[in-house]
């Protein structure tokens, strides 16, 4: 029944795949990008890939559609005609899939035992992981502790990508200052509706943050939620209300505070005896220390993940034509 489902959403994928790229009209395209992510997501979930899936949901199908809108609204609504290239975009795109094809023959059927990983990294993890870290969640011991060099540097570049953002969109002339955007407060229904669900999103993104060692979750996941229930609060209440609760100020500390709070746990972890980023040494008991590093850790991803998603947002929001 899993398989049916899922040659559905595939197809499904493939259809509005080719709908975005043969609209012309740019809402259009943004709205069909935000059901392909949403689509993506449900396929992540049946291929027991929750975490995933949770980002997917939260950044493809809600964050990233509202930015495109946010990016369209300083732009036309209709694409430029274009009618060179074409030929050669073409041949790209055939040769990529051939070869896309191609490497999937040679992999392994999905949940094969007998896979190359199945063989030598994931036993180790299973059998090493409940006396060294003692996490329900393999998946956040193994991003956050055996891995947690690599996960540092994801947290650096969407640090990084925030800044480059704030670069591009963060300044501009006085001359083009202007009246906050207003949202949605004058319709009755949809703030009704917002105003109903933002406390559930926000209430579910804390509980990611901080059951992501026992259940699907963690500090990526979790500051997508939460960025995605302030921005619905800023399109519903306006940006102006908006920023009265969370200050531009507290933004930019929040972009920098999270990510050095994850090097800081690094730090405090060589001062005690420690390699970096080995949490062992932060208590007395080396399976309690590895739980408050990966909780802190967690919490500078989720603090940086947040604070960058709404200084992007608020960065278009700031612009003339939003």
């Amino acid at each position: 029944m899993n398989a049916i489902f899922g040659i559905f959403l595939l197809t499904l994928m493939l259809i509005t795949a080719i709908a975005v790229v043969r609209t012309r009209n740019l809402f259009v395209a943004t709205t069909l990008m935000g059901i392909f992510s949403l689509l993506l997501a449900a396929n992540f979930f049946l291929l027991d890939a929750a975490d995933v899936a949770l980002t997917e949901a939260a950044v493809g199908a809600g964050i990233s559609t509202v930015l495109l809108l946010s990016a369209l609204s300083l732009t036309a609504e209709q694409e430029k005609p274009g009618h060179r290239g074409r030929l050669l975009a073409l041949a790209v795109v055939l040769v990529t899939t051939l070869a896309l094809l191609h490497a999937t023959l040679d992999s392994p059927r999905l949940g094969d035992i007998d896979a190359p990983v199945h063989q030598h990294v994931a036993p180790w993890y299973i059998e090493n992981t409940p006396t060294a870290i003692d996490v329900p969640n393999i998946v956040t011991a193994v991003l956050a502790s055996f891995r947690g060099y690599d996960t540092l540097g994801e947290v650096f570049v969407v640090f990084t990508a925030g800044i480059g953002v704030l670069f591009l969109l963060g300044h501009y002339p006085h001359k083009q200052a202007h009246k906050p955007h207003e949202g949605l407060r004058h319709y009755l229904i949809q703030r009704l509706v917002g105003r109903t669900v933002i406390p559930f999103i926000l209430l579910f993104g804390f509980y990611v943050q901080f059951h992501g060692d026992f259940g699907p979750g963690g500090g990526f996941q979790a500051g997508a939620l939460v960025a995605a229930g302030i921005i619905l609060y800023a399109l519903i209440e306006g940006t102006d209300r908006a920023l009265n609760i969370i200050p531009k100020w507290l933004l930019n500390g929040m972009v920098a505070g999270g990510a050095l709070l994850y090097g800081g746990v690094g730090i405090a972890s060589m001062l005690m005896g420690g390699n970096f980023l080995d949490y062992s040494v932060l208590s007395s008991d080396p399976v309690a220390g590895q739980h408050l590093g990966i909780l802190l850790i967690e919490l500078g991803v989720g603090i940086t993940v947040t604070g960058v998603l709404l200084s992007i947002f608020f960065a278009f929001a700031s612009r003339k034509h939003f």
